[in-house]
């Protein structure tokens, strides 16, 4: 029953895509979500051994979309997005006790990942700043987390 609703979901997606764009919604941005809400599904449905790599991708992808947001003037999306990255880092300290899969490559990407968000943090406004650095804070902990795990492996 799930797969059957995705094309339907698709097609009524695209076919509200003129109509967006008359709204002046960004289309790249709901290509953008639903890459995100498909990433959340994959990370919650995978093995626990997948799960640390899967939610950090998810962070890095939520962390990219925030900017975007920035960027474009969206400070309360970007700040919803940033507080769903918090979210989803908890989950990744909470499963690093987990022999876990790919753990180089997500201290890889969470490195980048704080690379980006630290770049974001120069370009914010300073009502943004706040968010962003209690996000920035967070992801550094959990980075040097993963650090430690890749060389305690």
């Amino acid at each position: 029953m799930r797969f059957t609703l995705r094309p339907v979901l698709f097609a009524l997606i695209l076919s509200l895509c003129p109509t967006l764009h008359a709204a002046g919604i960004d289309k790249s941005v709901l290509l953008d979500e639903q890459a995100l809400n498909q990433l959340e599904q994959r990370a919650q449905q995978a093995n626990p051994r997948e799960q640390c790599f899967l939610y950090t991708e998810l962070v890095s992808a939520m962390t990219d979309l925030a900017g975007k947001e920035m960027l474009n003037g969206d400070p309360d999306r970007a700040s919803a997005l940033l507080k769903r990255v918090a979210e989803y880092a908890q989950l990744i300290h909470m499963n690093l006790a987990r022999d876990t899969k790919r753990l180089k490559n997500a201290e890889m990407l969470m490195h980048r990942t704080t690379y980006k968000l630290t770049e974001y943090l120069h370009s914010a406004s300073s009502e943004d700043r706040p968010t962003l650095q209690a996000t920035l804070k967070q992801l550094n902990q959990v980075q040097n987390e993963l650090l430690t795990q890749v060389f305690n492996h």
